[in-house]
């Protein structure tokens, strides 16, 4: 492409079509509303409604700036950690407002874990960094931490690797295994929505194939919301898919439909690479 070379997007339709009225069927766990959210008053997210079914796997994808991170974030108020910050709209998660003025966002975020772009393990063991969120939510009893233990790194299809070396540190794991440990260390405390921000992105093909195995079986214990800039990737993992451009919700749906029938001629645009 030559330097300085403008791409054309196609029209939006004349007709405004609401893309969230096509959804799979399911229980809702996360229900979106009209939500809108600024930064120091510029809008970042413009008029969002989707709702994320339970016990799949929900995937947000776009160009980069599109929002979708922004709207991950939402999901367990991270955003509220940045000044100037405001929205309008509400985010229920099985049944509750996250916004409204009593909820406490300890407890919200104890029901909705997250795993980062970089995985950040903390400095200590690897079994101090299963046990930290049950031993904040008071369990103590040894017995009770190593059966959490053993039970979430299981989950993290990274028992057989590290059961014999509970007690090294967590910062001498390979990359990949630490983005595992992050996922076991998230899901510890049972939390109802696991959210992952493009958790794939520093590792190699085989740590992100083992990842993207993993997210088939946790997808029976949570409700999974993963943002990922790979669009091959959100193909073979998610269920439900909803493409983002420019702070909107352009089209959201069945997975297997918006990647081989796209409705908008953006979402075509943009999942067979002419822009993004």
């Amino acid at each position: 492409m030559e330097l300085g070379m403008k791409i054309e997007l196609p029209p939006a339709p004349s007709e405004p079509k609401d893309p969230a009225k096509n959804v799979p069927d399911g229980e809702p766990m996360v229900e979106i509303k009209n939500l809108r959210f600024y930064y120091a008053g510029k809008e970042a997210v413009k008029d969002v409604s989707l709702n994320f079914p339970k016990n799949k796997v929900s995937a947000l994808i776009g160009p980069s700036g599109c929002g979708k991170t922004t709207l991950l974030r939402c999901l367990n108020r991270m955003n509220d950690l940045i000044d100037g910050v405001s929205h309008t709209g509400t985010i229920k998660i099985n049944g509750l407002e996250i916004y409204d003025p009593g909820h406490d966002v300890t407890e919200l975020r104890k029901r909705v874990g997250m795993v980062f772009q970089k995985s950040n393990p903390f400095p200590k063991s690897i079994y101090e960094n299963v046990a930290y969120g049950p031993r904040l939510q008071g369990i103590s009893k040894r017995s009770q931490l190593d059966e959490i233990v053993e039970r979430s790194l299981k989950g993290a299809a990274l028992w057989e690797e590290v059961k014999d070396r509970l007690t090294d540190n967590a910062l001498g794991m390979s990359g990949g295994q630490q983005q595992r440990l992050c996922i076991a260390r998230a899901t510890a405390v049972e939390p109802e929505v696991l959210l992952m921000d493009e958790p794939c992105s520093a590792l190699d093909p085989v740590a992100t194939g083992k990842v993207e195995e993993l997210l088939f079986s946790l997808k029976d214990r949570f409700t999974i919301v993963i943002v990922t800039h790979n669009i091959q990737q959100a193909a073979r993992v998610s269920d439900v898919t909803a493409f983002m451009l420019l702070g909107i919700l352009v089209e959201f749906g069945a997975a297997r439909q918006v990647f081989t029938n796209p409705k908008d001629a953006r979402t075509e645009a943009f999942i067979s690479g002419r822009f993004g």
